[in-house]
């Protein structure tokens, strides 16, 4: 059992008190950026309380025990079980407003500060500090305590006094003598935090275990809770069993902390969730009685209810109401439950019916589908959600006016004809969550009304045009080519278009397969959509187009547009898409106008027209498909006259004697989408027999000689110690893994392995993982493989995911060097953290 109570650093500090730091604590580690932000808290906090002397800012809790050396008489003590950094830097800051206020305004600063905040001056020398650091920083801490010249080292404990030595030093204005003594009080009397004690013989072990191993340490809600029961000093035991137990046995820690946030959002979307305390506080704080406390806490009751029902739709009495919850659930947008909330709450209250409320849910999923199927999933969408409680016309139907707001200003909610022009030629397998795009082809097959439900689980989506065309792939897609076009620019303008894409379980067996092998399967699949694919005799542009303008007229129809305000966005083409990504091309690397346009559902030839036209990002970078400078090639400025292959040279970029770029550091199209956020990385995830998955695929569809290969490496990676993740899709790959999730430094891989051909290095995962998070390291790691016969992997694909063919590891001694690069990156994983 513990108690709670908000404070303040006066209140915490005066009187003879002493906060000793544990040894089973950390040693003190806050680093600049969280220096910083405390800084710029205390800044504003003081200039707010020139205004409002009641104005404080919460900066969180500690948790505190009776120290088992406490006697009858002296100074308390307690152990620091939680909350000792926070604790440390404001200590320390407060050595540094003495010993700047000390020598600029005077010394009877010093003596005051001291011994009121700092010190139990009468006591012995082992209870003089009222903050007792471990024994790894309590030299530091002394030596700013006590003003000697060691103080200031180059120890955290040091570089924190620094620091706020600097910021007093630059904020302290010669013409404001009062400047610096409003810091002190903002710090001593405005930062309110909540101290939670435990008893006396808790085990205080026990407690600092569970809140920093477990997961377990004190919430927002916790915090919300306590002080709403502090506020029910006579009514807190009654309202605790009828109200309280109720809603906290609905409802997990986190999702309590969710309801508070929500609540928050329904009056201002710009609340952050890591203010929910700070927040409710300020609104609770108005209240006086107890008897509106109690109402509160009966309201945020009713709203659990609520917020159980959003996240276990299952609940929901109406059946359209309860499908559209499941649907807006399995999108997993969890901007989108303020609104939900607030359709629920509206249905409780007797404002709105149950259809209107599941119509206003239709509208927010069409909104969904059709941002997503013109490219536009992502843009603004959590300003957009969080806004339409507050902003969203009162005067109207719940319904309309949801569909309203959403139809009024740029928030793409597609029209019927940006649908249609989009579902042509926007690259729908690159947009949006994998998941999200699954689920679309998900609800258009239930949309033809089969009698059999369709059953998602085992179905992942197929290219039927494949990503790796064989020859006869290329010469039915070259017959539909006009005499001015180039197969890989038409190819990658059709690939990720959703007229190519179906919905299948047998993935790894369709793979490469000829137009024929795969409509045989198709035809005798239980999805209406692969149905329609097997009806037709070929599969090239023209049948892929068909099929596209068949799908946007079955979108239209399911998922309603927006009002007539919305504007008209068929003819517009996403340039700035465009120019995001390549701003991001990095230097040492090109990409073409046809990868360019596929990115964003265009044409190369306009696409060549706007890089020359206007103000481009990296224009040079963007070269023709067989990587030569396009003769119509101009710099916005008309003065520059120098050959953009000398730029691409001093960047990095190869050319052969006929002036083509090396194919190796081109960017193709779903590298591009990767540079913008585009496709997020799968992740290894544990699943039953996902790796007897992977050797069947790997079998069946790798020659024998390449599968053979690829499962030595394998076994060597074993041999090292490592370990494999299976991925979750239809063709199940196999994640290297040099550490687990279990490891102290997380989870890390350096490659992938995919069995239809490819060794894939990781550089975008590894970029947040330590210690390859040192750019360094990872270059190292890149000019390692590049010593293996085959591999060649450009500088500029270093934030990237490229890889190489495993036909490479057919050669043995391709193979050994590989090996002896995976042993070096498996010793790097594995250093000591003290190593790194």
């Amino acid at each position: 059992m513990v108690a709670a109570q908000e404070t303040t650093l006066r209140e915490l500090l005066e009187g003879a008190k002493q906060y000793q730091v544990p040894l089973y604590q950390r040693t003190y580690s806050w680093g600049s950026d969280q220096l910083r932000r405390l800084w710029e808290d205390v800044v504003k906090l003081a200039e707010d309380r020139v205004e409002d002397r009641s104005a404080t800012h919460f900066i969180g809790s500690v948790v505190l025990a009776p120290s088992p050396s406490i006697g009858p008489a002296g100074v308390s003590e307690f152990l620091v079980v939680d909350g000792q950094q926070r604790l440390t830097t404001l200590s320390i800051l407060l050595c540094a407003i003495r010993d700047h206020r000390a020598q600029h305004e005077g010394p009877e600063h010093r003596e005051r500060i001291t011994e009121q905040f700092l010190i139990n001056k009468w006591r012995s020398e082992r209870q003089r500090p009222k903050l007792l650091p471990t024994q790894a920083d309590r030299a530091a801490y002394l030596a700013c305590l006590d003003s000697t010249p060691q103080a200031g080292g180059s120890d955290p404990v040091g570089a924190a006094y620094r620091f706020f030595g600097d910021q007093l030093a630059a904020y302290d204005a010669p013409d404001d003598p009062l400047d610096i003594e409003r810091i002190e009080d903002a710090v001593i009397s405005g930062l309110a935090l909540v101290s939670v004690t435990a008893q006396a013989g808790d085990n205080v072990y026990r407690i600092f275990e569970s809140l920093n191993n477990t997961g377990l340490q004190l919430k927002q809600a916790d915090l919300l809770r306590n002080y709403l029961f502090m506020r029910l000093p006579t009514r807190g035991e009654a309202v605790y069993e009828s109200l309280w137990l109720p809603l906290q046995s609905r409802l997990t820690r986190e999702e309590l902390e969710l309801l508070f946030w929500l609540d928050l959002v329904q009056a201002n979307p710009r609340v952050k969730q890591s203010d929910i305390y700070s927040a409710q506080q300020v609104r609770l704080h108005r209240m006086r009685t107890e008897e509106e406390i109690e109402a509160e806490v009966r309201r945020f009751g009713r709203l659990g209810l609520l917020l159980r029902v959003i996240l276990h739709p299952e609940d929901e009495a109406d059946p359209e109401v309860r499908h559209r919850l499941a649907r807006l659930s399995a999108w997993g947008t969890t901007t989108v439950y303020p609104l939900l909330l607030h359709l629920l709450d509206r249905r409780d209250q007797q404002s709105a019916t149950s259809a209107q409320i599941a119509s206003a849910m239709l509208h927010v999923e069409s909104f969904f589908v059709r941002r997503l199927v013109i490219g536009r999933a992502t843009a603004n969408i959590n300003r957009i959600l969080l806004s339409i409680v507050t902003e969203m016309s009162r005067d109207l139907p719940v319904d309309e006016a949801v569909r309203a707001y959403l139809s009024t200003g740029r928030k793409y909610y597609a029209t019927d004809a940006s649908v249609r022009a989009a579902v042509r030629t926007m690259p729908y397998y690159l947009n949006g969550r994998p998941h999200q795009r699954k689920l679309v082809l998900q609800w258009l097959e239930e949309s033809y009304g089969g009698k059999e439900p369709v059953k998602p689980d085992r179905l992942t989506i197929e290219h039927v045009l494949p990503q790796t065309p064989t020859p006869e792939w290329r010469q039915l897609l070259s017959e539909d080519l006009d005499p001015d076009e180039n197969f890989a620019e038409a190819h990658e303008g059709l690939l990720h278009t959703l007229g190519n894409l179906t919905l299948t379980g047998y993935n790894s067996e369709l793979s490469n397969s000829s137009f024929t092998v795969k409509r045989a399967m198709l035809a005798k699949s239980g999805l209406a959509l692969n149905r329609e694919i097997a009806d037709r005799e070929r599969w090239g542009r023209p049948e892929i187009q068909h099929r596209a303008d068949a799908l946007a007229e079955r979108i239209i129809t399911n998922w309603p547009g927006p009002t007539s305000a919305a504007a008209d966005t068929r003819s517009e083409v996403p340039w700035d898409i465009m120019n995001r990504a390549l701003a991001e091309l990095p230097a040492g690397s090109w990409t073409t106008y046809g990868d360019v346009a596929a990115l964003i559902g265009s044409h190369p030839v306009p696409v060549g027209a706007r890089i020359a036209n206007h103000s481009t990002p990296n224009a040079h970078r963007v070269l023709q498909v067989e990587g030569t400078v396009s003769p119509g090639f101009r710099w916005p400025d008309p003065g520059r006259k120098d050959d953009p292959r000398d730029l691409l040279k001093a960047e990095g970029v190869q050319f052969d004697r006929y002036d083509r770029a090396n194919p190796a550091q081109r960017i193709v199209t779903e590298e591009l989408a990767q540079l913008i956020g585009m496709t997020p990385e799968d992740l290894p995830r544990p699943h039953v027999d996902r790796d007897v998955r992977f050797t069947e695929q790997l079998t069946e569809l790798l020659s024998p000689e390449v599968a053979e290969a690829t499962a030595q490496v394998l076994a060597a990676w074993a041999d090292l110690g490592g370990v494999f993740g299976f991925g979750t899709g239809g063709e199940t790959s196999c994640f290297l893994l040099a550490r687990d999730k279990g490891h102290r430094l997380g989870n890390i891989w350096p490659a992938t392995i995919y069995p239809s051909g490819k060794f894939e290095i990781v550089f975008q995962h590894l970029s947040i993982r330590t210690p390859f998070d040192d750019i360094r390291l990872r270059e190292e790691f890149r000019q390692r493989l590049n010593t293996v016969p085959g591999v060649e992997i450009a500088a500029a694909k270093l934030a990237l995911r490229p890889g190489f063919p495993l036909t490479v590891l057919v050669d043995p001694g391709a193979r050994k060097a590989l090996i002896e690069q995976l042993r070096w990156f498996y010793e790097q994983a594995q250093a000591d953290d003290s190593d790194l």
